[in-house]
């Protein structure tokens, strides 16, 4: 199982061609590349399955919300999907997106907590760091991945000591991480392997975040 060359050759194409005209008129070229995605996706779940429990699948719309965007482009050129981890007890979820040019990524983490669960997690590094900065300091982790992504603020947070030791991570808005992949990554029989791999290499920093977001500062279940 494998991404198609043709995948990437439409996504492309409605990338030079970005209106409603070209895309109504290429119709089922849209399904037939979507349809291989899900095919693609499915073996993903598969593979997920074997060393995580995943809930569910989706597919996002290519069709983008315009009404707040200066780009009033009505398509995304990609093709992006979110597999959600199973049960209260397991947070975060991975992501997947297949963009030609080399701009096709994987990821996982928490791109926007809510705000008590930002609050949670600040508290915990505020306490102690030693867990999150071990998963993210390992060699596998770091080479996969590099650096724990998302946005940050430019100060520290109310209520929370700006002298911090641990400031760089209370600061952070959103905690992510991140991978890339050129076209012939992207194309190369083994880029279902590497996907899996590097979903795997997730489940360490997953698992703590999980613990940290179902209990309180003392340890207790809050499920």
């Amino acid at each position: 199982m494998q991404i198609q060359k043709s995948t990437l050759e439409y996504l492309k194409k409605l990338k030079q061609n970005n209106n409603r005209e070209w895309f109504n008129t290429h119709k089922l070229d849209f399904i037939k590349e979507q349809t291989l995605l899900k095919e693609f996706h499915q073996k993903v779940i598969q593979d997920l399955n074997k060393h995580d429990k995943i809930d569910r699948y989706k597919l996002y719309r290519i069709y983008r919300d315009v009404r707040f965007s200066k780009d009033k482009t009505p398509y995304q050129p990609h093709f992006a999907a979110g597999f959600y981890r199973f049960g209260l007890e397991r947070r975060g979820s991975y992501y997947l997106r297949i963009r030609p040019n080399n701009e096709s990524l994987l990821g996982g983490g928490f791109w926007q907590p809510n705000k008590n669960d930002l609050l949670r997690i600040r508290k915990e590094f505020e306490v102690d760091a030693s867990e999150i900065n071990a998963i993210i300091s390992d060699k596998k982790f770091k080479k996969v991945f590099g650096k724990l992504q998302g946005d940050t603020l430019k100060t520290s947070p109310r209520g929370f000591d700006k002298n911090h030791p641990n400031m760089d991570l209370i600061r952070k808005k959103g905690f992510v991480a991140i991978r890339k992949f050129t076209d012939d990554e992207v194309l190369d029989e083994n880029f279902i392997g590497v996907i899996n791999d590097s979903f795997k290499t997730l489940k360490p920093f997953f698992n703590l975040m999980s613990v940290i977001l179902t209990t309180d500062l003392n340890g207790e279940s809050i499920l």
